[in-house]
Order: structure tokens, then C-alpha cells, then sequence
């Protein structure tokens, strides 16, 4: 990547948009507008991201979060949530400015941060709390479903959380591995329907909505009343370029800024390419062999088991 941007690049791809709000020296693209240091009212500039899968409208939308990270980069971008993972803190307050137990372990309770709002501008509430738990539909919604018991909104600026049975898990679940947590308007959701939701999303993330081109690009502007910190740069675009070669070339003609996943070969010719920087991104992935010949007929005749020691598929000898 251009050596311009190397104080925006994060460790992890979803940490990208988290970091780019934080860090107060991050720098915009060479050759393009640039605010002042520590300007954290004028958010300038534009950069390019080359993404390595075909953005999905369904993760425009908290509530259909699956079982992967990948969506997540859509929603540190367009939501906000209660709490949730960032820099140095894996759960971080956000739209909560604080949360409390109760001493059994069946009440948990949230107090709202005050004046936050949608990129609408309309104030996140409790209301919005409690709809947007009770509309979560993604992967995990059947054990958050079965452990809480009611969700309820004493005033405007809290949440409560009564779980039917003490769950030690419960805010892993709620507020870092599902998208439960995280928070949108009702009354809009509302009025447009789910599908309208995913045409045109609100939020009360860094950056709002501005178009986005199936199969082709999604582009995104700062929210400048985003009650972290405005981000620093203006404009994100993140292209979706599935092949690895592609976006090596789209990177080395300038075409964008940064581009995530480069390895093997590619890399080495990254890293020996002038004005370009190879950063590391050091990740959890599991990696399995599956030995296809050994499953078989087992020895009772049922189709589907694992006989061992497995036949050869030319003899059938063990």
C-alpha cells in the first residue's frame, strides 16, 4: 500500500474504520485535500479500499449478521453499537456508556449515552434498543432468544435485560459475536421495510450511506455528529475485487490505496515494488484435511460410515 496511508492501516480488516475514527495524526491520500492535525471537525480527503470479496447488502444490516467477521467491516462503518471490540478494549463502550450485573447474574443493565444520533437525526433511544434485540435474526439468535426473558425500557436513556436463567456468556454473545448489539433506528426501519433497509441503511456509525453498486463498489462519507470523533478521512470506497492478481494491479496503477490479502508470489512482488509497503495481518483461521477415500461402507453396512482401517478405492483391501 502507498506509504502515505500506513498510519490508517489496522492490524485486523475490521478494525479498519475504528482505527481511521481513533488515531488523530492519520494522514488522507497524497495529492488530495488534507486537514489540518488534530482536526477532528474537518474530515478530508478520499481513500479507496480494494476488499477481497463481493460486498452482500445483507450486511448492511445488523440483524442478519452470520457466523463470520466479515460483515463486521461493513458495521464498524455504517452502525454503532452498545459496547463492542476496539483497539485495547474488547468490549469498549459505545452507544452505553456504562453497563452494570446485577448480584444473581440475571439483570443486566444499560445507560445510554446522551445526544447520540442517527445518521437521520433522530436520538438512539432505548425504544431502538429493545427493537433492535428483538429483531436480531442472525446466526446466534436461538441462544440469545432462549436465555433472555423480556427486555425493557424504564426511560429513554436505559436498557434492561432480564435473563431467565444466569448465563456467564451472555455478553460474549450480545456484544461481541453477534450483531444483536448493535443499534438501528425503528422508526425508520419501519417505514422502509427490511429491503428498503438494505437499499439505503442509517446508522449512527462514522460514516453514512451514499451509494453502493452491486458487484462493484460501496461508497461511504463521515458522519460529522458521530459522537466518538469525526473521522479524519471523508470519503471510503471500498471496491470489491475478488481476484487476488486484479487487485495487486489495481493497487499498483494507483487505482486505490489499500488492498487487503496479498500473498504468496503476489507479495513478494509487492514488496519489491517501489512506493508500495507489505503490512502483516496476523489472524486466527482453522485449516483441516479431509481424506475422502477413507470414508466408506462400514463393517455393519451402513452407507455413510468411517471404516478403519479404510479400503484402498482400487482393491478394497485394509
Amino acid at each position: 500500500m502507498r506509504r502515505y496511508v500506513r498510519g490508517l492501516v489496522a492490524t485486523l480488516l475490521v478494525l479498519l474504520i475504528s482505527i481511521i475514527v481513533v488515531a488523530p495524526g492519520a494522514a488522507a491520500p497524497e495529492g488530495r485535500a488534507d486537514a489540518p492535525a488534530g482536526r477532528a471537525d474537518a474530515p478530508a480527503g478520499q481513500m479507496t479500499w480494494a476488499v477481497h470479496i463481493s460486498l452482500a447488502p445483507t450486511w448492511f444490516d445488523p440483524a442478519e449478521t452470520s457466523g463470520i467477521i466479515t460483515p463486521y467491516m461493513l458495521l464498524y462503518a455504517l452502525h454503532d453499537a452498545l459496547v463492542k471490540p476496539m483497539p485495547g478494549n474488547p468490549m469498549a463502550p459505545s452507544l452505553a456508556e456504562s453497563w452494570s450485573m446485577s448480584p444473581d447474574g440475571l439483570v443486566y443493565e444499560f445507560v445510554l449515552r446522551r445526544g447520540v444520533r442517527f445518521h437521520n437525526g433522530d436520538l438512539v433511544t432505548a425504544d431502538d434498543v429493545k427493537f433492535s434485540f428483538e429483531r436480531y435474526r442472525g446466526v446466534a439468535h436461538k441462544p440469545l432468544k432462549e436465555n433472555v426473558a423480556v427486555v425493557e425500557t424504564p426511560d429513554p436513556g436505559r436498557v434492561r435485560i432480564r435473563l431467565k436463567r444466569p448465563w456467564p456468556d451472555f455478553m460474549t454473545f450480545y456484544a461481541t459475536a453477534t450483531g444483536a448489539s448493535w443499534i438501528v433506528p425503528r422508526k425508520y426501519v419501519e417505514k422502509v421495510g427490511d429491503e428498503g433497509f438494505k437499499k439505503a441503511p442509517i446508522g449512527a456509525g462514522p460514516y453514512r450511506f451514499v451509494s453502493f453498486a452491486p458487484g462493484v463498489e460501496l461508497v461511504l462519507e463521515a458522519f460529522d455528529q458521530y459522537w466518538r470523533k469525526v473521522p479524519n478521512v471523508k470519503r471510503l470506497i471500498l471496491k470489491a475485487i475478488p481476484d487476488e492478481a486484479t487487485r495487486l494491479a489495481a493497487l499498483k496503477r494507483g487505482e486505490v490505496d489499500i488492498a487487503y490479502a496479498i500473498r504468496g508470489a503476489l507479495a513478494e512482488e509487492l514488496r519489491r515494488t517501489p512506493g508500495l509497503t507489505l503490512k502483516p495481518n496476523v489472524g486466527q483461521a482453522v485449516q483441516w484435511v479431509y481424506f475422502a477415500d477413507q470414508w466408506t461402507r462400514s463393517r455393519r453396512g451402513a452407507t455413510g460410515g468411517c471404516a478403519w482401517p479404510p479400503t484402498t478405492p482400487s482393491t478394497g483391501r485394509r
